[in-house]
């Protein structure tokens, strides 16, 4: 295992940003898919048929294609292949069946995902223990003084740029591992802050370790859009192409007061500050969530009286999913929330806080069934959640057990 040394006052931050992560997951389960354009975002109707040959005996898979896909799903990653016939995450999946019709499409399974997630996190943090979570298939690392084994061997660790090239043996390991551990590939980006460590572990991918110094920042970055930093949206970007502002190098060396004219005075100095490549966050390695929840958009909008049955269904594995991730996490909350939105695209909320925090499926469900009661239900319904906030760790309850529903309770979609 490396350990942090504190000798090196210039930082060394890395970004690792795992490979088109679901889609990579997937080909793990299907290898036969390796090489073919995949998408994944398909409902449950979209599972793999097996079949077994009668003559061999062997298992063989029929998968799903977007020829003829009708609804509203959307795609939430894609594998390098289906990237190169147009298709990418956040797309309509109707519009990527225009585009690609062949392709083969997956179903999401999340636990799945999560369980990767974990293994991957857990590969890094034998190597590096400074990491800051950012998502289920991204996290930041604090290489500063880390060293491997075979680092500490005494003489020149000191010499100039030996540190640089320590970081680069790390990043190295941290690719070898979380293959070790998964199977998959990642992108890892060294630079000395985290917003160019992001941009950079997207240079090299798929596989990437890139290592950026201040002094590539001209010739790397500033030749790039200026969306390609983070925190610089669609709107900002269009707004900026407007002005004429098309490159980060153009953006770094626009007038400061100009920026601060056009996007106020918060924004605009940051814009600055982030085209000329500077950040002084620090990675964060814990802070507490303010909630948890889960929630899903139908594929077709659902009736409250005529769907009641797939409706308390999902209602239930939405509330037992978010009780197993309060639980996995160790923290309980009080004030449970249901979001509903309606075929109209309006959206509404509802909270109701208990007597006594909580991770229990059935408590959370008979909260959120009491907000339900407290919405209308005479349209269709797009999208459904479930939300545990006000929370607490679990071990930090006074030696009581978290209140618990002692039996389920109905909801109006009972």
């Amino acid at each position: 295992m490396a350990y942090p040394m504190s000798t090196e006052s210039l930082r060394h931050i890395a970004h690792l940003d795992m490979d088109a992560f679901y889609a990579s997951v997937e080909l793990l389960r299907y290898p036969e898919l390796r090489g073919k354009p995949v998408v994944i975002g398909g409902g449950r109707r979209h599972q793999p048929e097996e079949m077994t040959d009668p003559a061999s005996g062997q298992l063989t898979r029929k998968f799903a294609t977007l020829r003829g896909y009708v609804g509203r799903g959307v795609i939430t990653t894609a594998t390098y292949e289906a990237r190169a016939l147009g298709l990418h995450s956040a797309q309509g999946l109707m519009k990527a069946a225009q585009l690609a019709p062949d392709a083969i499409l997956l179903p999401t399974d999340f636990d799945r995902y999560r369980d990767y997630s974990r293994r991957f996190k857990a590969a890094v943090h034998t190597i590096a223990p400074q990491i800051e979570d950012r998502g289920i298939d991204e996290i930041y690392i604090d290489l500063t003084g880390v060293r491997l084994p075979e680092h500490d061997t005494g003489a020149g660790n000191d010499a100039p740029g030996e540190a640089w090239w320590r970081a680069r043996d790390v990043a190295k390991a941290i690719k070898e591992s979380v293959r070790a551990e998964t199977g998959l590939s990642c992108s890892i980006a060294v630079a000395p802050n985290k917003l160019l460590a992001k941009i950079s572990s997207e240079l090299d991918k798929p596989d990437g370790l890139t290592m950026l110094a201040a002094d590539d920042i001209a010739r790397r970055i500033w030749p790039l859009p200026p969306r390609k930093i983070n925190g610089i949206g669609p709107k900002a970007s269009a707004r900026l192409e407007a002005l004429g502002v098309r490159t980060i190098g153009e953006l770094a060396h626009a007038d400061p007061a100009w920026l601060i004219e056009h996007f106020g005075k918060s924004h605009g100095t940051w814009m600055h500050e982030a085209a000329n490549g500077r950040d002084e966050r620090p990675v964060e390695t814990f802070s507490e969530p303010k909630s948890i929840s889960r929630e899903t958009t139908f594929e077709r909008d659902l009736h409250p009286a005529r769907d009641r049955e797939v409706l308390s269904r999902i209602f239930t594995e939405l509330c037992v999913g978010v009780a197993e991730d309060l639980q996995r996490k160790g923290y309980v909350g009080r004030t449970i929330g249901l979001k509903l939105r309606y075929d109209d695209f309006k959206t509404v909320t509802r909270d109701q806080t208990i007597a006594a925090p909580t991770q229990d499926a059935r408590a959370i469900r008979r909260a959120a069934g009491e907000c339900l009661k407290r919405v209308p239900l005479d349209r269709r319904i797009r999208l459904l959640g479930v939300r545990v906030g006000a929370l607490c760790l679990a071990e930090a309850i006074d030696g009581s057990a978290p209140a618990s529903a002692p039996e389920p309770t109905t909801s109006l979609f009972d």
